[in-house]
């Protein structure tokens, strides 16, 4: 912007023209090549961009003939070229809600192959319909595959699994969805417990406790594959009352090449407590034995 405003300001000598028609027209081409990746309507954007962008470098390099009114012009037609792909990124960002930790910039890109690219919730382009990032399964070698097109999923191994439905519930990638439901259930009594809830993995007790405003236990840490805590720890913060609920579902826990606590934990609250259905959530009271 600096060096722009120098080259307005000398624009009667000739390297300031060629300089700032140059910037100009890198800024477009940038542009044109972010918005035809996006595709559909972004790559329209990008083409009129292209043609608005190369008239306004052009003028830029004979602004000194033109008269003031209308060198005033081209400089705005030629920042607003300029800006146009960048600009329309931001908004597309801003006005998607993004959740997970996958979250990216701009549009869907429909890339295909391992660990499509995508940001999730994000939308097509201008009117379009909705995006939707790469699905994730897990494969037998502990690694996810990516592709485009799905939701994500977490598809989990027969053994080891963990207690409780799949429906809302988050996992390595992505947060928890928690109704209004859920969250009156956690806040009841919450004063009276060190956390209201214990759930396996840090993005479904970050899900839980933003919209509780109470801490929510990460059973195993991240993805739910650190010994954190041990079963016994859990069974002592259990018995001291310091747990109020167990959500089930959620994290890979020992799949992912970790401890199996996590999974061990849910276990034993599957045996020893009382399910109960809140949506297609499965809790666990554990102020109160089977």
């Amino acid at each position: 912007a600096i060096a722009g405003a120098i080259a307005w300001q000398y624009r009667r000598l000739l390297p300031a023209r060629i300089g700032m028609a140059v910037a100009v027209s890198a800024s477009v081409v940038w542009a044109v090549v972010l918005l035809d990746r996006a595709g559909g309507s972004y790559a329209t954007l990008g083409a009129a961009v292209a043609v608005v962008g190369t008239l306004a470098a052009l003028a830029l390099l004979v602004v000194d003939r033109l008269p003031t009114n209308v060198a005033r012009a081209a400089l705005i037609v030629a920042l607003v070229a300029a800006l146009a792909g960048p600009t329309s990124y931001s908004l597309e960002t801003a006005s998607t809600v993004h959740t997970g930790s996958i979250v990216t910039a701009g549009p869907v890109v429909s890339t295909t192959g391992p660990g499509g690219r995508g940001a999730p919730g994000a939308r097509g382009g201008f009117g379009g319909s909705t995006g939707q990032p790469p699905a994730f399964t897990r494969n037998g070698t502990g690694g996810p595959t990516g592709t485009t097109g799905t939701a994500p999923s977490v598809a989990q191994a027969p053994t080891g699994g963990f207690a409780g439905g799949a429906g809302g519930m988050g996992g390595l990638l992505d947060g928890a969805t928690v109704s209004s439901t859920m969250t009156s259930l956690l806040e009841s009594d919450a004063a009276a417990y060190t956390w209201v809830a214990a759930t396996v993995g840090a993005q479904n007790s970050a899900s839980y406790q933003l919209a509780t405003g109470d801490p929510v236990m990460a059973i195993g840490g991240f993805n739910g594959s650190d010994p954190s805590p041990t079963l016994s720890e859990f069974q002592q913060l259990v018995a001291r009352h310091a747990i109020h609920y167990f959500i089930g579902g959620g994290g890979f826990g020992g799949q992912s090449g970790g401890s199996d606590d996590a999974s061990a934990i849910a276990s034993w609250v599957e045996q020893n407590f009382t399910a109960q259905t809140v949506g297609s959530i499965t809790v666990y009271d554990l102020s109160r034995s089977a």
